[in-house]
């Protein structure tokens, strides 16, 4: 658990750090009429902003084994 957890640090983060952006964002901007997919409900906009910020920080993750000619 321990290597598992070394190994996906930076998504680990950016999914808790996606999730924190994506309740404030709707807690400040929101969705005024309701009909925003995305904005109109807290749960789907923390969703959103999770996957989107575990994307993000996987991107600047390193695997050591594609550095390596096969």
């Amino acid at each position: 658990m321990k290597v598992l957890t070394r190994k996906y640090i930076l998504t680990i983060a950016g999914v808790l750090l996606g999730a924190i952006a994506g309740y404030l964002y709707w807690q400040q901007v929101g969705c005024s009429s309701g009909s925003c997919a995305i904005t109109s409900n807290p749960t789907n906009s923390t969703i959103y902003g999770a996957m989107m910020g575990g994307l993000l920080f996987s991107m600047f993750q390193s695997d050591k084994n594609k550095s390596e000619p096969h």
